[in-house]
């Protein structure tokens, strides 16, 4: 025993400054982002703001460059299962906003959403917004109203099941204890439906509304975030409108590598995202679609991503959502 101690520390050390040494040199080839949904969505927006910056900060040191790479589909589990099947090398990273309610609604993943991945950094969070024609409900409390005196009879929009409208819109109804009918669509259709007051309410990603309610074509009902929208400042809270927290569905993008990644790697992608994020300018885009500072170490971002998982496992069960 006493002979196999030093041998087993100096594994340990040399494995250390291996992974010290990889991340040293990383990038050495041109790193792939995957963004599991279609150019022009919130998370591929932040995305490519985030690593345009990043982009440059890397390619001054290695002279490397970072791709941004759409791979839609199968509410964003395609693009997902190519990084969880990647090299743990950081030069295949995913950008998603949408993990953890993906890995609720469907039963049957090629990957483990947990074990898979290993979470980096959050680049912010996008509150949800309870939207509604203008001229149809002024209030939180109009809507909730008009839900419990017609049952299951008011309806929703979303851009589709499992996405963060439709569980912002199940989170919201569990929470008031009302029932709504959910119409998912395809396109951007669910938006000018909602705008033409042809579905009842949404509960869509700030970022996508925004010009909507400046415009006065919709109607901001309450902001789903514990404090008020910088973008919305406004417009109510979900609390102030006199719901409980858990009527808060948290959506947030993030950036994960595969695991088994050099922790090495990891901490120097979070740190050179995380002077990206700082920048004045990065800032300022993010603020324009109404993306909110949500900073944490690497190990609170693995935290917080377990916590939202099993949320996420919960509001499913609770909701009796079929899953997939």
């Amino acid at each position: 025993m006493k002979i196999a101690r030093p041998v087993v520390l100096g594994a340990a050390i040399t494995l250390a400054a291996f992974d010290q040494a990889a991340a040293q040199d990383w990038p050495t080839r041109s790193v792939t982002v995957v963004v599991p949904i279609p150019a022009g969505v919130a998370s591929d927006i932040i995305a490519r703001a985030v690593f345009e910056q990043v982009g440059k900060q890397v390619g001054k040191q290695v002279g490397q460059t970072f791709v941004i790479e759409n791979r839609p589909g199968a509410g964003g589990t395609i693009g997902a299962n190519m990084v969880a099947k990647a090299e743990p090398d950081g030069h295949t990273i995913l950008v998603y906003g949408s993990i953890a309610a993906a890995n609720a609604l469907y039963a049957r993943l090629p990957y483990d959403t947990v074990a898979d991945f290993t979470p980096v950094v959050p680049f912010g969070e996008t509150p949800l917004v309870v939207v509604t024609a203008a001229g149809r409900y002024n209030t939180l409390a109009e809507l909730i109203a008009a839900a419990k005196a017609k049952p299951g009879e008011l309806n929703y929009s979303t851009v589709g099941i499992g996405s963060a409208a439709h569980f912002g819109a199940v989170r919201l109804a569990v929470s008031a204890g009302i029932t709504a009918q959910h119409i998912p669509f395809k396109g951007p259709e669910w938006l000018a439906d909602t705008i033409a007051g042809r579905v009842d309410f949404s509960v869509p990603p700030v970022t996508t509304v925004i010009g909507p309610i400046r415009d006065g074509k919709l109607k901001a009902l309450a902001v789903g975030a514990a404090k008020r929208a910088a973008s919305l400042p406004d417009v109510p809270t979900l609390l102030e409108a006199g719901l409980k927290a858990d009527a808060i569905y948290p959506f947030y993008t993030g950036a994960y590598l595969p695991a088994k990644t050099p922790r090495a790697i990891v901490d120097k992608l979070h740190d050179e995202v995380a002077k990206a994020l700082a920048l004045p300018s990065v800032q300022e885009r993010l603020a324009k679609i109404g993306v909110e500072k949500l900073p944490m170490t690497v190990a609170e971002f693995d935290q917080f991503f377990k916590e939202d998982v099993a949320a996420n496992l919960e509001l499913v069960k609770a909701a009796n959502i079929p899953r997939q």
